[in-house]
């Protein structure tokens, strides 16, 4: 998701590059006067409350703005992201904006402020003036305006510098000019972003095979919690003897083993362009621990896979595959394989549910030929960014 508050003084030309980004980023517009307006005229609970204090003279509390705000957010998942344009004004709201982005598990990405010297935008103000009919474009009211402006915005922006998060443009230049150096910054900021995937699917779904081919394809650090174990058994490590017998048991390998080797891979992955997660997170306790990992890292989950397979299928692939030479040590017997099926039903069927509750888990037909599941992950994936972009 792609969050931007865009900042700049009356006349610095915010109106039309808010336009262009709109458009171009499929972000969602987020004006605190145009929300409260469409509130207060469909007469919601927070509507009539802010008209209330409206009309006896006051200002719509940052209580209730803030309210507004989380309502449009999320009354608009399908938006790439969100505008802010007059919000946050205060350093106060600042803060306000940073617990709700906490809370709605995002982030404001970067705030942009397009300056220009106060002359400028007098000159451009009074220029309008000539046309727009406004009575407030006039030099008394425009220069005041300006005054409350700086007077307000200074330390907003101080609080964003301190994050890093602050871009200057200089909106003295051509439109178009200004147009690019925001494309710059965004499309910096957009490549910051890694591609993070967890593939679901039961075992014999397919997991694995479409998780390589996507590894491949985006150069993806693919992230097997299964494979990374079998390495160790192979290695003849004293992990790798734990986990062999764990295996001839039919048992699950535990978090204590399992997140180190995890944890690892991520670190010494710095060129990867993103993570596959195959067979990770298994269980609801490991689900917490790989978001733990990955905001440590400063990194987020970005697309989830589920691949649906009927349970015949499911069998008879595990049955043919236990009978090659590529056989996993937990395929030796049919009762390991049913057992593991119903494994992944009792815990990590749950996993599912709940991200389905904070994530768009994608549901992809995994009886379907490998080429044709790959494909249809593929066009939404890249769907995705096309629509960042």
């Amino acid at each position: 998701m792609l969050n931007i508050a865009l900042f700049g003084p009356p006349g610095a030309g915010k109106g039309t590059q808010s336009e262009f980004l709109i458009n171009k980023y499929k972000l969602f517009y987020i004006s605190t006067g145009d929300i409260l307006r469409k509130e207060i005229q469909e007469e919601s609970k927070l509507g009539l409350e802010a008209k209330n204090i409206i009309e006896k003279g006051g200002l719509a509390s940052d209580e209730i703005i803030v309210q507004i705000i989380e309502k449009t957010i999320k009354d608009n998942p399908e938006a790439n992201g969100f505008l802010f344009d007059g919000f946050p004004r205060t350093k106060i709201q600042a803060y306000i904006l940073s617990g709700l982005m906490i809370k709605l598990n995002t982030t404001l990405n970067r705030l942009i402020s397009i300056e220009v010297p106060e002359e400028v935008s007098t000159k451009r103000l009074m220029e309008r003036g000539k046309t727009s009919g406004r009575s407030d474009d006039n030099e008394d009211v425009i220069r005041n305006r300006l005054r409350e402006y700086n007077k307000k915005t200074l330390p907003v922006l101080d609080f964003y510098k301190d994050k890093n998060v602050l871009s200057i443009v200089d909106g003295t230049q051509t439109i178009e000019q200004v147009t690019a150096d925001l494309t710059n910054i965004i499309e910096e900021e957009l490549n910051k972003n890694l591609l993070n995937i967890v593939m679901f699917g039961y075992p014999g779904s397919g997991r694995g095979t479409q998780a390589k081919a996507l590894a491949k394809k985006y150069g993806l650090e693919y992230i097997a919690a299964g494979n990374m174990l079998e390495e160790e058994i192979k290695k003849g490590t004293e992990i790798g003897k734990e986990i062999k017998e764990l295996y001839d048991n039919g048992q699950l390998v535990p978090d204590e083993i399992v997140v180190p080797l995890i944890e690892n891979k991520i670190e010494n992955s710095k060129q990867a362009k993103g993570f596959i997660f195959k067979g990770f997170p298994r269980t609801l306790v490991q689900s917490y621990i790989l978001e733990g990992i990955l905001k440590k890292h400063g990194l987020s989950i970005t697309k989830m896979y589920e691949l649906e397979v009927s349970p015949f299928e499911l069998v008879k692939r595990l049955e043919y595959r236990r009978k090659q030479q590529y056989a996993k040590s937990y395929d030796s017997s049919t009762a390991k394989i049913l057992y593991r099926l119903e494994q992944h039903e009792n815990t990590t069927v749950k996993v599912i549910k709940r991200y389905r509750k904070t994530h768009d888990v994608v549901k992809i037909n995994g009886m379907d030929t490998i080429e044709n599941v790959f494909a249809k992950i593929t066009e939404d994936i890249e769907t995705g960014a096309k629509n960042l972009r």
